[in-house]
């Protein structure tokens, strides 16, 4: 199958939306105390939608001939990545306290938040760019 860039783009940027909104609704209902969280769909369907969130963002960049190297801007993505899935593991699996875990959910979806700063502005340094001193 041969997709166009735009195609690529839009898969890409809905899978963003739906994947951000359901670590929101996930991560909120987990705090609410809701059972359906812990159901086979709820904690697979999160998974397929980051696989295909994954696959668009790699084949964009593959599109664009881009790598990290050369594109900071994509690197900071990537380490934004790191960190916001990090940060989700902490906030939605139990064994810490609420405090924790809704501590790590707060700082996940701020990191989610800077990572699509990132994507938007292609500073590496996202919303933080027009911050005197910090860009490069």
């Amino acid at each position: 199958m041969n997709f166009d860039y735009m195609t690529v783009k839009v898969i890409h940027e809905s899978a963003v939306t739906i994947s951000l909104t359901g670590f929101f609704i996930r991560g909120a209902a987990t705090f609410a105390g809701a059972g359906w969280v812990r159901t086979r769909p709820a904690r697979t369907l999160p998974h397929v939608v980051d696989t295909v969130l994954l696959l668009s963002g790699l084949t964009l960049a593959g599109m664009l001939r881009l790598v990290p190297g050369d594109a900071p801007w994509l690197l900071a993505k990537i380490v934004g990545l790191v960190v916001y899935v990090g940060l989700g593991v902490v906030a939605l699996r139990p064994g810490r306290t609420v405090t924790v875990r809704a501590t790590a959910w707060v700082a996940a979806l701020a990191t989610a938040g800077w990572i699509v700063s990132v994507a938007i502005t292609k500073d590496p340094m996202g919303f933080f760019a027009g911050f005197s001193g910090l860009s490069a």
